[in-house]
């Protein structure tokens, strides 16, 4: 090596090391800096370039900068705004910095340039050290393939180990502390240990990064993904000056204020510190997400203040529907109750009835007379013993049962809640739907409702029960006995009547755009339209009626340019055609082994002529007119009967036995049964073998028993009211019906004479010619 005293411009660089054979380029700005630069070009373009101790030195001293630096030519000078200026440097040789001049306005210092020569180290070694530098630095590539694609072909082409370790210390983004190393390094040896030392630590921290990202990636699935990015999210919104509110702060927040027991607070604290600890976005994670939503909605202690003026309670239902008196009594008596004791049991009351009777709409009017929130429960169809409990929520997909789910749209712990067709749920392999509904229906077990997904007993003491049903036939016995079973029964034409003046006229108009005095129904074309255009027990077909007559009156109204549209008895026709319905009227004359019975359907009551013919033969009974098994054995009991008193009649004793009895019931293609059709059979059979006529203006009802003995039968209104349309003057009922026909309003029973009986003779007594 030979060493030069000079005298050269000086410049500080603050975090970064220059080394010989290195081109670069840096920014200057310091005046001193830039001074030193436009000194340099005005001579030889050398400078001197050290590295600053601290980088945060404005004006460093000697003893604050590195002694030894790198003589460099200066290539390129570029001026940038802001007075900043691009140097573009290229390293010549080494330099020490022994003095420092403090002349104005750039630095000059005293330095000794250190030329290059041969390594100090024998061949051997020299060989030794090249190809260990280049088997590290092969390996440094295998772990930074650009570096091993831009830099390895040119450094593995070097043979000289001075040129070799310079291109090294070069090329790799070391720290500029350690090139600075490299520099102090005196001789061969040292330069060597420097790199080699950090060569093997950058290789160790890449292969320990590595596989730390290996790890990492392996562990790292979607949730965890989303979790990162739901927290890098979180800091965006920190640096854009949001205030993020977690949701376990809200629902902690929520939990505060709701007003619940001791127990639903603590399983909800429990199941919020149970969430604040899942990844955010886990399927676990989502499932208790909606599990503390859910029992955050509930209102377990949040009533509705409820009307108690039973005057106003009256007045609504009176408003909103006619007849009904049961119901509404029944919801009277227990306003007034729980007026008086301030709490009262709640009822659970069933309205068991034929379809459009008024049985849903009634409920919607007590929730408004009582001002209870309404919610309504369709059971049609529930098989599934879980649409009641609800499913455990550990199933996908969980969800509360539909009373609980009722209870939270309602807002409240005291709604009416309706159970619509109550009689139409079913059963499967999933469980019994009715076998659930017991403990909610049980005014004693519903104090503590258990719903599978909730996990929480809630209390269902406070809900007012409505259920409806078309028949309490299918309705379990242990279910039934827990309710008040309230019967809706057919309405009377002249009840239909007041209900369509009253109710459906006007509802109908407005909903065709009609007013009153536009279109004006007179009461005979209702009342004709209730007698030849609908059979129904309730409502709904007539109101369908009168639905055709306002949609065509709306068409006329537009077309004819009309003023008053009214639609008469006589006019009718033109609106819903010929009539659909005829009733069978009493026979004008007495005839023998025709005999009229009455019948309930679904539809209201009918009543049912029976022809019973006998004819030479060998004993036999047919029954014709598709009649069911109970039907069958009421006509049997009732031909033992007739047999077992006809020698009292001077019937010869062996005429059955050569006599068939054929038994029809007219409308074949009708199914028939029960045994209420019983003395009508009897009356029939005996009159054909006695010969005897049957008065036309008699009808008849009731059970037979062997010894002839009438017992009673069911859906008397009904029947009843079917007798007076078929213009019957004279109906047999059994004496055991007396507290049924008392029930009945005068209205029904007005204009028939009804008859009391007790066994069959008096039927005969009352029955025959």
């Amino acid at each position: 090596m030979e060493d030069t005293m000079i005298t050269i411009p000086v410049i500080a660089l603050r975090g970064l090391t220059v080394l010989p054979a290195m081109t670069v380029s840096f920014d200057i700005s310091r005046s001193r800096s830039i001074a030193a630069v436009e000194k340099a070009m005005v001579s030889d373009q050398k400078i001197c370039l050290v590295t600053q101790k601290d980088p945060e030195d404005q004006n460093p001293t000697l003893e604050q900068l590195n002694h030894i630096g790198v003589i460099a030519h200066i290539k390129q000078l570029v001026k940038m705004p802001g007075g900043i200026v691009r140097v573009m440097v290229e390293g010549i040789n080494r330099a020490e910095l022994l003095a420092l001049d403090s002349e104005e306005p750039a630095m000059i210092g005293e330095v000794f340039e250190t030329e290059e020569t041969e390594p100090d180290v024998d061949y051997a070694t020299g060989e030794a050290m090249l190809r260990v530098l280049k088997e590290k630095v092969t390996e440094y590539g295998r772990q930074h393939p650009k570096f091993a694609k831009e830099v390895m072909p040119n450094i593995q082409a070097i043979d000289d180990l001075e040129h070799l370790m310079l291109q090294i210390a070069g090329e790799l983004s070391w720290d500029y502390t350690v090139r600075q190393e490299y520099l102090d390094a005196v001789d061969a040896t040292g330069r060597y240990e420097v790199l080699i030392r950090n060569l093997v630590n950058e290789i160790a921290i890449s292969q320990i990064r590595r596989e730390f990202q290996e790890k990492v990636k392996e562990s790292i699935d979607k949730n965890q993904k989303e979790y990162i990015l739901r927290e890098q999210m979180k800091i965006i919104r920190e640096e854009l000056g949001d205030d993020p509110v977690s949701d376990a702060d809200e629902y902690e927040k929520q939990l505060k204020a709701l007003k619940a027991g001791k127990e639903v607070k603590d399983k909800l604290r429990k199941e919020i510190e149970r969430f604040k600890g899942m990844p955010g976005g886990s399927q676990e994670g989502n499932v208790l997400r909606t599990y503390i939503e859910t029992l955050l909605e509930l209102p377990w202690s949040k009533q509705s203040k409820d009307n108690n003026d039973l005057k106003h309670a009256e007045e609504i239902l009176e408003e909103d529907h006619y007849g009904l008196e049961k119901v509404k009594e029944r919801v009277l008596e227990y306003l007034a109750v729980r007026t008086l004791t301030k709490k009262g049991s709640t009822p659970i009351i069933c309205l068991v009835g034929p379809p459009g009777t008024g049985k849903t709409s009634i409920a919607r009017s007590v929730a408004r007379a009582l001002n209870k929130r309404y919610v309504r429960i369709s059971l049609g169809g529930v098989r599934d013993e879980a649409e009641i409990r609800g499913h455990r929520k550990t199933y996908v997909g969980a969800m509360p049962g539909r009373l609980v789910d009722g209870l939270r749209d309602a807002g409240v712990c005291n709604p009416l809640m309706l159970l619509d067709e109550i009689d139409k749920v079913s059963s499967d392999y999933k469980g019994d739907t009715s076998s659930a509904l017991l403990e909610v229906l049980d005014g004693e077990q519903n104090v503590r409702f258990r719903d599978h997904y909730v996990e929480v007993p809630i209390d269902l003491s406070n809900v007012l029960f409505l259920a409806t049903a078309n028949t309490t036939q299918t309705i379990p016995g242990p279910l039934l006995d827990r309710m008040e079973v309230i019967e809706v029964n057919s309405y009377t034409e002249n009840e239909k009547f007041h209900i369509a003046r009253n109710y459906l006229v006007g509802k109908q108009l407005e909903r065709n755009g009609l007013t009153e005095k536009q279109v004006v129904i007179s009461d005979g074309a209702l009342k004709k339209m209730i007698h030849n255009y609908t059979r129904e027990a309730g409502v709904r077909n007539l109101e369908r009626r009168i639905g055709d007559i306002c949609r065509k009156a709306a068409r006329e109204f537009l077309e004819d340019k009309k003023t008053v549209i009214r639609v008469t008895e006589n006019g009718l026709e033109k609106y819903l055609g010929k009539e659909k319905i005829t009733f069978e009227d009493a026979n004008e004359s007495d005839e023998i082994g025709i005999v009229r019975g009455l019948a309930w359907t679904s539809v209201g009551g009918d009543t049912l002529q029976i022809e019973v013919n006998v004819m030479p033969g060998k004993g036999e009974l047919k029954l014709t007119g598709q009649m069911g098994d109970v039907m069958k054995e009421s006509a049997q009991t009732a031909l033992t009967f007739v047999r077992s008193i006809c020698p009292e009649y001077q019937v010869e004793d062996d005429y059955f036995a050569k006599h068939d009895i054929h038994i029809h019931i007219p409308e074949g293609a009708v199914p028939k049964d029960g045994p209420s059709a019983g003395i009508t059979m009897a009356t029939a059979m005996f009159s054909a073998v006695t010969g005897q006529k049957v008065k036309a203006s008699v009808a008849m009802t009731g059970e037979i028993t062997l010894r002839g003995r009438v017992l009673p039968i069911g859906g008397l209104k009904e029947k009843i009211l079917a007798a007076k349309m078929a213009h019957i003057k004279t109906v047999l009922v059994p004496d055991k019906n007396r507290s049924d026909i008392a029930e009945l309003s005068k209205e029904i029973t007005k204009g028939l004479h009804i008859v009391y009986v007790s066994n069959m003779k008096e039927v005969l007594q009352e029955a025959l010619a």
